[in-house]
């Protein structure tokens, strides 16, 4: 350590310390909003990012199927009941046509289960599936909606009708919708990113990105695609377009309406 001329000591390999180090000198108002302004263009930036705003949506996406799911669970466990009493047929309880039918109700469940998580990766990426899958969802969906009300059909009962019918639908309506939920986020992800590129400027040597195509474009393809005898249906549009699930139905009615006329 070394002694300043004022007799304080100062430790080696820094200056000794001056009256300007004593006091703090407090930021001009320029100066701290020089400071505000650099911050709120970091964050900014990072809110901007394409990366940020495809993980939000996909943060939004794992909340919908989280809910989803909770949803379509607790519908289809609130219709076992129903189902194993339908499926007993009046048997004696824990004898075997009484157990056998507690079978019944998860077989149905977990056939639409399989699908349901089968079209939340095919949703993901856009890619569709074909008619067999609805077809197989909508039947175990119908399936389980008459074992569930059959009783109260039979006896008459409107207040049961209405109870056991609630579930069966509303299991069926998520069902539907969540597919096409997954399809839109999928488009959010790519719309904001695509958005975020074009406001962050050209960057160089960057891959040219396919322009995004309207319901103009996907009718004329289908147009384009039609042949007299060929069946218009939205899985049709979809194989020959390659547009999304949402987007198929409203093609397939603009097509239709065109062949009829």
């Amino acid at each position: 350590m070394t002694q300043d001329k004022r007799g304080g000591v100062a430790a080696a390999g820094r200056p000794p310390a001056g009256p300007q180090d004593a006091r703090h000198v407090p930021l001009t108002r320029g100066q701290r909003l020089a400071q505000d302004a650099a911050e709120a263009a970091e964050l900014r930036a990072y809110q901007t990012d394409p990366d940020v705003i495809a993980l939000r949506v996909e943060r939004v996406r794992s909340q919908v199927d989280r809910l989803c799911w909770a949803g379509i669970v607790c519908g289809l466990a609130f219709t076992m009941t129903n189902v194993q009493t339908f499926a007993a047929a009046g048997a004696a309880a824990w004898s075997l046509p009484w157990l056998a039918a507690w079978l019944l109700d998860p077989t149905v469940s977990v056939v639409l289960l399989a699908i349901l998580r089968a079209e939340q990766v095919t949703a993901r990426y856009q890619v569709s599936t074909g008619p067999w899958v609805r077809r197989a969802k909508r039947f175990t969906l119908a399936a389980t909606y008459v074992m569930n009300v059959w009783a109260s059909f039979a006896t008459g009962s409107l207040a049961g009708i209405v109870l056991h019918s609630v579930p069966p639908l509303v299991v069926f309506v998520a069902a539907e919708a969540v597919t096409d939920l997954r399809d839109k986020l999928t488009e959010a992800v790519n719309a904001a990113f695509a958005e975020a590129v074009h406001r962050a400027g050209p960057v160089v040597h960057e891959r040219p990105r396919t322009p995004r195509r309207s319901f103009t474009d996907y009718l004329a393809d289908a147009r384009r695609a039609w042949t007299p005898g060929t069946e218009v249906t939205p899985a049709w549009v979809r194989e020959v377009t390659s547009c999304s699930r949402g987007l198929s139905s409203r093609v397939a009615a603009a097509l239709a309406e065109e062949v009829r006329s």
